[in-house]
């Protein structure tokens, strides 16, 4: 190793000390998480939190919240929490119901009650139905309204009976009878006795006398039926008078069962004028109380036989919403936001073949139960149901629920169905979701900005100070509390703590991400129940994040062996000229681990510039792309200021066979390429990730931890050295929180990392000669990395520029032995046509 080389990487080498944070336990004021009381709280969210906080304290109608943040950050639990612990402490909203339209039948009417008076209100209409039908029954059937009946009768019989019997007389006078039949009443001739006479009499009878009879027979027939208009107007008069006497009666039994329940509800004037409109359809359909005639039961009954011939089914009460049982504001949570469970629907039966439905049909949604309250919603679930998203914006703006059929809305036909009565709306809206999907609504619809003005955003980490992680202790006791788990010790809270840095892959942060912390709290409590311990210590957390990698790390153990193999070729001993070890994240849903890929580089004489091989089998991702991209701008910058950069090289990722993404490896491409043109070998041994700038800056990174770990269990693998280790930019040494197995490597010398700020700095690490600092003419000292490169960057373009004329001269010849056009045309077609 030569001296420079030794003095860079003392210099750069990164102390085991730097490579995670280790938590004191002592820092905790407790001795176990049994000593402190369960609280609920949540840590290192203060935007969230008073945004959320802000939201829900301001009443004016658009200011409907949207919570966003990643899935696992507490957003959704402590929404919960805060939503209902302010819904206790607010007004409880009223009841709703829908009763019957007594002018419009096909539009329910839509009554509002104090809280827990729908109930009643649905209570009382049906005993005022029962105590109706029973009173009007009982008077209908009474002997004192059945005498008033019969002297209204007697009265109109008699002047009948007069009718009747002046007709006999006068056809008595006239020598007929009277035959009644179902056609009529018609005269028949009689004898002086009053007998009927026979055909055969009244056939001897001469002609004169015939005639005589015909003539007493009309004038006898129009008297008739004079005789019967007077009847039937007096039956019609007797009809009148029943009804009315009915109608009476009838009104004064509903208007001593109606009176008092009107009294009751004299504050609501809707009320009232429902329950007149009651009385006056009771009167008018005084025929549905009157006692049922007995109807033949059939041996097996029919769909809709026992609803459709109720009478009284107009009478009863829909209550759509009872918060009889809500204590403060109702809080609905609606995990399946469909249209129907959102703004509710009118239902239908089927009865003889036919869809039917009536007012108590009408169901409540999701707005009419929260109506008043709060409630919460999950953005994906609503975007998911057709026609949902737009239903709520439509309720939101018009601040009232109206319930249509989807039907009506797609259909082409309309059918006839019940339009209710629409009904206020008073609703704080929660939409729980992601970031991404807020900024895609914000900018698309722009309802949406008008509707949710409040942004409660949670983040995905926070800030390490000791107040944060006394709380994050907080927050374990009350995990344990609610989940019956054994008490956490300080140093396996401290264990946990160092799991949430990692997770937030920085130093001086914590996860917020409690999703993920939890299961490590679950899977250690249960660790320490199986080793029958009864507290949960630091080597319980340590043996749960152990087993959680072992339960998923298999596609890991079998990129190993085939790097043990051979079959994935990766050297990391030697050195050698135009190829590095660059380092790659896999993700495989719940695990992420990193692994070696060797890049190497070709250069040789030619225009194209750079070539990237992934770019040109379509497994080049635009972020790669772009790295690539860069590598040409830095080579121009700083070897073609006083030159033409002329070159052709290519760039690839040995036994890479999907699509490469992501700029990480950019810098480690530019130490493949400058290493190809300066011939100078890079040792193996060192593996390099970071991004890199035109000006040669070394940008930083993400997946740290995994790439260095990758590395290092390969050459763990393959046998450690001494001299191996993971070159890293050097913005990403806070990010480091790497396993207890690489820092302590590292600590012995057996492992080594290097942060790095520039590509010469990288390039003394990964070649052992000095980069070199260019003069005032922009030449390179003698020896050093970048003169060697420029050099040959000058090589290069010295054979293009005497290749060129060659070619050109190449060119000029054949162009002069090419036949000219009358030599074409010249040409006899037969000889074209042959050589097809």
């Amino acid at each position: 190793m030569a001296e420079g080389q030794h003095d860079m990487r003392q210099r750069l080498r990164l102390p085991a000390t730097s490579l995670r944070w280790r938590c004191d336990p002592a820092v905790f004021p407790f001795e176990t998480t049994a000593e402190l009381l369960p609280e609920e709280i949540m840590v290192g969210q203060q935007r969230a939190v008073r945004a959320l906080d802000f939201g829900l304290t301001v009443p004016q109608a658009g200011y409907n919240i949207f919570v966003a943040g990643p899935v696992g950050t507490g957003r959704t639990t402590y929404t919960h929490k805060k939503i209902r612990d302010l819904a206790v402490t607010r007004p409880t909203p009223p009841d709703w119901c829908y009763v019957y339209n007594f002018q419009q039948p096909d539009q329910p009417v839509a009554i509002s009650l104090p809280s827990g008076s729908g109930a009643r209100f649905r209570r009382d209409v049906d005993e005022l139905i029962d105590e109706l039908k029973d009173g009007i029954r009982k008077l209908l059937a009474s002997e004192d309204f059945a005498a008033r009946r019969t002297e209204a009768l007697r009265t109109y019989e008699g002047r009948i009976n007069a009718i009747w019997q002046e007709l006999e007389a006068e056809a008595r006078r006239l020598g007929f009878g009277l035959e009644r039949t179902p056609g009529g009443i018609f005269p028949v001739p009689a004898g002086p006795s009053g007998e009927a006479l026979s055909p055969d009499v009244v056939g001897r009878l001469t002609e004169q006398q015939r005639e005589a009879l015909q003539a007493r027979a009309r004038g006898l027939q129009e008297k008739i039926g004079e005789a019967v208009r007077q009847v039937r107007n007096l039956e019609r008069q007797a009809r009148d008078e029943l009804r009315t006497l009915e109608r009476d009666a009838v009104s004064s039994v509903a208007e001593r069962s109606i009176e008092p329940l009107k009294e009751s509800y004299a504050a609501n004037p809707r009320v009232v004028d429902y329950l007149n409109g009651l009385h006056r359809d009771v009167i008018d359909h005084l025929e549905d109380f009157k006692e049922e005639e007995e109807t033949p039961r059939l041996p097996f009954p029919l769909p809709g036989m026992g609803r459709r011939g109720d009478p009284f089914q107009r009478y009863r009460v829909n209550l759509l919403v009872d918060n009889s049982a809500t204590t403060g504001a109702p809080v609905v949570i609606e995990t399946n936001p469909t249209y129907y469970n959102l703004i509710g629907k009118v239902e239908y039966r089927g009865e003889f073949g036919a869809l039917v439905t009536d007012f108590t049909m009408i169901k409540s949604g999701a707005l009419h139960r929260a109506n008043g309250g709060y409630l919460i919603l999950q953005l994906k679930d609503v975007l998911m149901a057709p026609m949902s998203w737009e239903a709520l914006k439509r309720a939101l703006k018009s601040r009232e629920v109206r319930i249509e059929n989807i039907g009506e809305q797609l259909g082409l036909i309309p059918t006839a169905t019940l339009r209710p009565e629409p009904i206020p709306l008073n609703v704080k809206v929660v939409i729980i979701g992601s970031t991404m999907f807020h900024h895609l609504l914000y900018v698309l619809d722009d309802d949406f900005r008008k509707l949710f003005k409040i942004k409660a955003d949670f983040d995905v980490d926070m800030e390490r100070s000791e107040v944060n992680l006394v709380q994050y202790a907080r927050a374990i006791v009350a995990i344990c509390s609610r989940e019956g788990l054994l008490p956490f010790h300080r140093d396996a809270v401290a264990r946990v703590m160092e799991y949430s840095a990692r997770l937030a892959e920085d130093q001086e942060k914590l996860s917020a991400r409690f999703n993920e912390v939890i299961e490590i709290i679950y899977e250690g409590s249960a660790w320490a129940q199986r080793n029958g311990a009864g507290v949960v210590r630091g080597e319980h957390v340590q043996q749960a994040l152990e087993e959680k990698v072992f339960r998923s790390n298999r596609v890991e153990e079998r990129i190993r062996e085939a790097i043990q193999r051979g079959q994935l070729l990766v050297d990391i001993e030697g050195s050698k000229v135009g190829q590095v070890n660059g380092l790659a994240v896999h993700l495989l849903g719940d695990y992420a681990f990193g692994r070696p890929n060797r890049i190497t580089a070709r250069t040789f004489v030619g225009s194209r510039g750079v070539v990237n091989i992934e770019r040109e089998a379509q497994l080049s991702g635009r972020i790669h792309t772009k790295g690539v991209f860069i590598l040409g701008a830095y080579l121009g910058g700083k070897y073609a200021q006083d030159r033409p950069l002329s070159l052709s090289a290519s760039l690839t990722f040995e036994q890479s066979y999907d699509e490469v993404e992501g700029d990480s490896a950019s810098s480690t491409e530019l130490y493949t390429l400058l290493s190809e043109l300066a011939q100078v070998p890079i040792d193996q041994g060192i593996a390099v990730t970071g991004s890199v700038n035109q000006r040669g800056e070394i940008q930083p990174i993400g997946g740290v931890n995994e790439k260095v770990e990758g590395f290092y269990y390969v050459c763990k693998a393959l046998g450690l050295t001494g001299r191996q280790g993971v070159m890293i930019p050097h913005q990403n040494v806070r990010n480091l929180m790497l396993r207890d197995e690489v820092a302590e490597a590292v600590a012995g010398g057996r492992f080594h990392i290097w942060a790095v700020r520039s590509v010469d700095e990288g390039l003394e690490i990964l070649a052992g000669l000095p980069a070199g600092e260019p003069d005032a003419e922009g030449r390179y000292p003698e020896g050093t990395f970048n003169a060697r490169v420029a050099k040959r960057l000058e090589e290069l373009a010295e054979r293009l520029r005497r290749f060129i004329p060659m070619r050109a001269r190449e060119d000029a010849r054949d162009q002069e032995a090419a036949p000219t056009p009358a030599d074409v045309d010249a040409t006899p077609s037969s000889a074209f046509d042959e050589g097809t």
